[in-house]
C-alpha cells in the first residue's frame, strides 16, 4: 500500500527519541506525496502511531508543521550563505554565488518534490512574518559581502547597507521560488540571474545616491 511506503512502522517510530522529529518526518513524507491541502493532522498522527490529540502537543496546527519544514530547509541554506559570505573570493563573486546557490537549491528541491511549491505558497499567504524573517537573515550575509566590497574599494561607499541589501533582494525576488514565477528552465534562469547581477554589481561599483526623490 502507498501509506506503507510513506510511513515509518510503529516499531521503527518507537525506537526514535525525538517525537517532534518523528512527526516532522512523517508530515514531510505525506505532504511531498499528497500535497499540503490534502494532508490532515489526523493522517500525520496515524503515520506516527499516535493519537490526533497527542500531535497537537508538538505542533499547534498544520501550518506550524509547514513552517518547521521550511525552517529545516532554510537552516541548511543559511549555513552555506554564511560560508560563502566569509569566503576568500571577491565580493562580486560571493554575491553571485549566494544567489546562484539559492536559485539552484530551491529549483532542484521543487523539481524533485513538486508539492513543496504548495507549502511555499501557503507560507507566503499565512505566515508573511516568517518569510520576512528569512529575508532579514539573508540580509546579514549580504551586508557582510557589501561591507567587504566597500572596504576593499570594489564597491562605492554605501550609506545604508541593510537598505541596499533589501533592494537587491527585491530585484531578485523572481529567483527565490523560480517555479512560482516562471516556467523557464534552470539554465535560462541562471542566464537571466547573471544578467541582472551584472547590472546590480555595476551599480554597486559606480555608486548610487539614496535621496528622498528616489523613494515613494
Amino acid at each position: 500500500m502507498i501509506i506503507q511506503t510513506l510511513s515509518l512502522s510503529c516499531e521503527a517510530m518507537s525506537e526514535k527519541t525525538d517525537t517532534r522529529e518523528q512527526i516532522l518526518e512523517a508530515a514531510m513524507n505525506r505532504i511531498k506525496h499528497y500535497g499540503y491541502g490534502k494532508t490532515t493532522m489526523s493522517e500525520i498522527a496515524k503515520d506516527c502511531c499516535m493519537s490526533a490529540g497527542n500531535i497537537y502537543r508538538f505542533f499547534g496546527s498544520k501550518i506550524d508543521i509547514a513552517e518547521a519544514m521550511a525552517r529545516q530547509f532554510n537552516a541548511e541554506l543559511y549555513q552555506t550563505y554564511s560560508e560563502i559570505a566569509r569566503g576568500s573570493e571577491s565580493p562580486p563573486a560571493r554575491l553571485r554565488k549566494i544567489f546562484h546557490h539559492g536559485l539552484s537549491q530551491t529549483y532542484d528541491a521543487i523539481k524533485r518534490e513538486a508539492k513543496i511549491l504548495e507549502v511555499a505558497e501557503v507560507l507566503g499567504e499565512e505566515r508573511p512574518l516568517f518569510m520576512n524573517e528569512g529575508l532579514a537573515q539573508e540580509r546579514i550575509y549580504l551586508c557582510m559581502i557589501l561591507e567587504d566590497g566597500v572596504e576593499q574599494g570594489v564597491f562605492a561607499p554605501i550609506a545604508d547597507c541593510n537598505y541596499t541589501a533589501e533592494m537587491i533582494q527585491s530585484g531578485l525576488m523572481k529567483y527565490r521560488f523560480p517555479q512560482l514565477f516562471s516556467r523557464l528552465t534552470l539554465v535560462k534562469l541562471q542566464r537571466e540571474l547573471n544578467g541582472v547581477l551584472d547590472i546590480m554589481i555595476a551599480g554597486l561599483q559606480r555608486g548610487v545616491e539614496r535621496t528622498p526623490e528616489n523613494e515613494c
